[in-house]
């Protein structure tokens, strides 16, 4: 059952891969944008268009990740401007078919308006950084669970963790391979925040459900949320529903963010920083409550146990 899952989660959204409502932009003068805005929704539902005034709006637009890309009408022919650093795949994408509806023998200019960093061009290191993430959560979880770590203890465990965990990364992707180049601390959150939010949840199903809280949360958050995270993609290029469902759990939200601080600084990523920030402290609480629980129930056993010893004595003499 969870093999087939496991290849469900995976399979289904590579192999439907294609843009739904995708944010995009067209600029220039109404009447001539017009018939680039209509190529663009004519294409079932693959775009979203948002209309801009002129070049500088569609790049700010870009720079505040409200589309990812935008097609500026030109008295010489079209101009695309792209975000590799919102997602290469996107921006090929859109080259193509820009292209393609471009008139024949028009040669369409690109300008990367945010360009990814040129030791990650393709953005396969930041894609790849979700899974790891996502498993190193699971694991703090679990180890501080089966530590028999309660209470107040186990919520700073975890939040420690997690700090070290975002600090490590950091390190290693801005510091060492420089595949990602916003403010390292903000980096360090980022990743830290999406640490936390799996680790807490995790520790938070076994508070409450005891160890079998473990599996269900490293279900939810390696075989559901990793798939579903768009981070190597995008959300918009995934099938219904599964790329909003991906930015409802942490590791989707956590590779939003990253990507909002590392190349947009911090654009767009407000949204995840909330998400993840639920995650966590709904997490944290269930441990919190988790410990309650358990102390309670030897207390009130203990408090019981006199009395049911005087019923225990008074049913003895009434026998003999």
């Amino acid at each position: 059952m969870i093999v087939a899952l496991a290849l469900w989660a995976f399979a289904w959204p590579a192999a439907r891969t294609a843009p739904h409502e995708l944010p995009v932009g067209v600029a220039g003068p109404a009447a001539a944008a017009d018939g680039a805005a209509k190529q663009l929704e004519a294409r079932d539902g693959a775009f979203e268009v948002h209309r801009y005034a002129d070049e500088a709006a569609a790049r700010d637009a870009i720079e505040d990740r409200t589309v990812y890309g935008a097609v500026v009408v030109t008295p010489s022919g079209p101009k695309l401007l792209t975000a590799s650093a919102a997602g290469p795949v996107v921006a090929q994408l859109l080259t193509e078919a820009v292209t393609a509806g471009a008139p024949e023998g028009t040669q369409v200019q690109t300008d990367d308006v945010v360009a990814a960093p040129a030791a990650d061009p393709r953005g396969a290191a930041l894609g790849a950084s979700v899974l790891p993430m996502s498993i190193a959560g699971v694991a703090a979880g679990a180890v501080v669970t089966v530590l028999g770590l309660r209470g107040v203890r186990a919520a700073l465990a975890l939040v420690a963790t997690a700090a070290a965990t975002g600090a490590v990364a950091a390190a290693l992707t801005h510091s060492w391979l420089g595949v990602v180049a916003g403010n390292w601390w903000a980096e360090a959150g980022a990743f830290g925040l999406a640490a936390l939010a799996v680790s807490a949840t995790v520790a938070g199903f076994a508070a409450l459900a005891g160890p079998a809280g473990i599996g269900v949360g490293a279900l939810l958050m390696v075989l559901l949320g990793n798939p579903f995270s768009g981070v190597s993609s995008a959300p918009e290029l995934l099938p219904e529903p599964a790329g909003l469902i991906g930015q409802w759990l942490p590791p989707g939200a956590g590779g939003t963010l990253m990507r909002s601080v590392a190349f947009f600084d911090g654009a767009g990523g407000a949204g995840a920083a909330v998400t993840l920030g639920i995650w966590a402290a709904v997490g944290l609480a269930a441990v919190l409550i988790g410990a309650r629980t358990r102390r309670s129930g030897p207390t009130s056993l203990a408090a019981e146990s006199p009395e049911a010893a005087v019923r225990g004595t008074q049913q003895g003499v009434s026998v003999s």
